[in-house]
């Protein structure tokens, strides 16, 4: 007999089927199973689920395959399933924001008040009060959530995570108006500074006697962030860095690009989030959008200017000697770890001239608004 018709939708159809067609009634195959008849009753009724040992059994007497009986009970079990399902609208937004959000790192880092994520209605409500919304399926990662930190690109999770950490912390601090001439002038002050590591300790005064607010949030993992360019209005600019590579000449160039993006206005009507800061992406390539390369070309001669660079690499390629790279550095008045950082970029020999890659970030923290490496910025309830 045909073990596998469509009208055969349960495995108690299915016995019915295999008797009828043998002519046997449920107490015949009670006896050649040695069973109750009530136990026969409920399989035909679907009332008593076929396991493996009972689809074997039926195997031996019905001549029809264990795996039929199993796989219609399956499908029978998850029909009866979908029909009393009720869906779970939060289960899907819980996927969206523990799934995607680094929950744990944020407990960790005081982001979040909550003991373990474990605890989901804590940790509901330390993102609620974290993003700033009156429950959590307005939580912006979430799809269905309306858009409030309007970023130029498309962040990742983590990535807004941090952005929202930066934002808050801007919030709370207290600086004058913003002014376009005194940021000039700001960026001459910080010039000075390129010569020394511990001069950057001056970097968040400075920045902030022009009407700039300097956040430094220690990176997520996997966020890749290296500075962002925002405004909290169109009088105050906010600039937020990671500091994820701790060196001199990394620091000064990122500082001085998301400088330029607050000279040129940029960033008022959408976040400017630069991640991978580096390589092709630090240049001025046709892959780079005008706003990056305005803002690369700005550091980048920030850093050593251009016309003085090729004429060093003029002269001395293909052979730099650290004793040149020095001399060329005390000429100019910054640190080597600056040219040493230019000749890297330029030459694509980032093994050359590490060890003046002087480390910066303890110099940089030195009485900025930092939030990581251990310290939790205070943020008012």
């Amino acid at each position: 007999m045909e073990t596998n018709p469509p009208e055969y939708k349960t495995p108690g159809q299915l016995i019915e089927g295999l008797l009828a067609a043998r002519g046997w009634t449920k107490r015949t195959l009670a006896v050649v199973l040695g069973v109750d008849e009530s136990t026969v009753n409920r399989w035909t009724a679907d009332k008593q689920a076929i396991n493996a040992s009972i689809a074997l059994s039926l195997e031996d007497v019905l001549d029809a395959p264990a795996e039929r009986f199993l796989e219609l009970q399956r499908e029978f079990d998850l029909a009866k399933a979908r029909f009393a399902h009720r869906p779970d609208p939060g289960r899907k937004n819980r996927l969206h924001l523990f799934g995607g959000l680094p929950i744990s790192e944020m407990i960790k880092r005081g982001w979040i008040a909550a003991e373990d994520i474990r605890d989901v209605p804590a940790v509901e409500r330390g993102l609620t009060k974290f993003f700033g919304v009156a429950k959590p399926d307005e939580i912006e990662i979430l799809p269905h959530a309306a858009k409030k930190t309007m970023v130029a690109s498309e962040p990742t999770p983590t990535q807004l995570a941090w952005l929202y950490r930066v934002k808050t912390i801007a919030s709370e601090m207290l600086v004058p108006k913003y002014s376009p001439e005194a940021l000039d002038r700001a960026i001459k002050a910080l010039k000075v500074l390129t010569e020394a590591p511990e001069e950057a300790r001056k970097v968040s005064r400075i920045l902030a006697d022009c009407g700039i607010r300097f956040v430094i949030v220690e990176s997520l993992p996997s966020a890749k962030i290296d500075g962002v360019c925002f405004w909290l209005d169109d009088n105050s600019p906010v600039i937020g860095l990671s500091l994820r590579h701790d060196r001199i000449d990394n620091f000064w160039f990122v500082l001085r690009h998301e400088l330029e993006h607050v000279r040129q206005g940029h960033g008022k009507s959408a976040m400017i989030l630069d991640t991978e800061l580096e390589g092709a992406r630090a240049g001025t390539g046709e892959a780079i959008s005008e706003e990056e390369r305005v803002a690369n070309d700005a550091a980048s001669n920030f850093c050593i200017p251009a016309a003085q660079m090729d004429a060093f690499i003029a002269r001395k390629s293909p052979f730099f000697s650290e004793r040149d790279m020095i001399g060329f550095a005390r000429t100019l008045k910054v640190h080597p770890g600056l040219v040493a950082g230019q000749l890297q970029h330029r030459t694509q020999r980032y093994d050359r001239f590490r060890q003046h890659l002087a480390p910066i970030r303890t110099h940089v923290i030195s009485g900025a608004a930092v939030d990581g490496w251990g310290n939790i910025y205070p943020v008012d309830d």
